[in-house]
């Protein structure tokens, strides 16, 4: 079995080396009433879903991904115990779907939030906030996976509306202030974290918006791409640990360089977070 196994990683690695080519929630807002997101995906050809297949097949066991936005870029860690989105997310990433939707809420000492297809259609600005690729993701809710700093997390719809936490088909959030989040725990599936650039996450939440959580001036997301050399590096870690017999998750963690070599933006937080104990992270419905 084990010569088999290695076969198989041998393969991903030599496929992984062949070249590089809303309106905001008002604070106890009522549930939202069910609706259905309208499907919006980027055009690709047969010959890019083929490439972008052979990508998600070389990735390793938890992808890096670059988040390269108007503000900076900043990494993030996939966890490979959340399999439905880290899968989701990567396909989605490595078909262009992210490429051009803006970060459309940004409450400063909670989260910034994006990944709407609605938000590359300034005319559609009441809709922010509804969009997605026209399908739902089945919670992955692990009591370990919490609403730390810089945690990677899928929004959706309300409870009474969506009693199985559903996961919304796109939009995620990061967290900015772990402390004003911790009522989040447990109710939203948390799939990754930030891993590098959380400078970058910090200058965004410092963004001016308006009164429903919208940035003033567009904060961008121009792509999002797996990180080649770091993924490789994984890959290569998991075949050395499948020929020894070594466990991974008995191992350290491995360090991650960060993006830039930018010092990190400190934020100082002088709001109460009682004001947050009431927000949620849903996928805004439709009116």
């Amino acid at each position: 079995m084990k010569r088999y196994l290695t076969l198989a990683i041998l393969v991903l690695l030599a496929v992984s080396c062949g070249g590089r080519r809303g309106h905001k929630d008002a604070e106890g807002a009522q549930e939202d009433s069910l609706a259905t997101a309208v499907a919006e995906k980027p055009a690709s050809s047969p010959a890019d879903s083929l490439s972008d297949l052979k990508k998600m097949s070389s990735l390793p066991q938890e992808p890096i991904f670059d988040v390269v936005t108007s503000q900076g870029t900043f990494r993030v860690k996939l966890y490979k115990d959340t399999p439905k989105h880290r899968s989701n997310f990567s396909r989605l990433a490595l078909t262009h779907f992210y490429d051009g939707i803006l970060f459309h809420r940004v409450v400063p000492g909670f989260v910034i939030q994006g990944g709407d297809p609605y938000t590359r259609d300034t005319s559609r600005v009441d809709e922010w906030g509804e969009g997605g690729p026209g399908y739902n993701i089945d919670q992955e809710i692990l009591p370990e996976h919490k609403h730390k700093k810089g945690a990677l997390a899928a929004a959706r719809r309300g409870d009474l509306a969506n009693p199985l936490k559903e996961s919304s088909g796109s939009q995620f959030y990061v967290v900015v202030n772990p402390e004003n989040c911790q009522h989040l725990d447990g109710e939203y599936t948390v799939f990754g974290e930030v891993v590098g650039g959380q400078n970058v996450i910090d200058r965004i939440a410092r963004v001016q918006t308006d009164r429903y959580d919208r940035p003033l001036r567009p904060v961008k997301i121009l792509r999002i791409r797996p990180n080649d050399m770091m993924n490789r590096r994984a890959l290569e870690e998991e075949l050395r640990a499948l020929e020894e017999g070594i466990d991974l998750d008995d191992t350290e963690e491995q360090t991650i360089p960060d993006v830039t070599e930018e010092e990190p933006i400190v934020v100082q937080e002088t709001i109460d977070s009682s004001v947050f104990r009431g927000r949620k992270l849903k996928h805004r419905e439709k009116k």
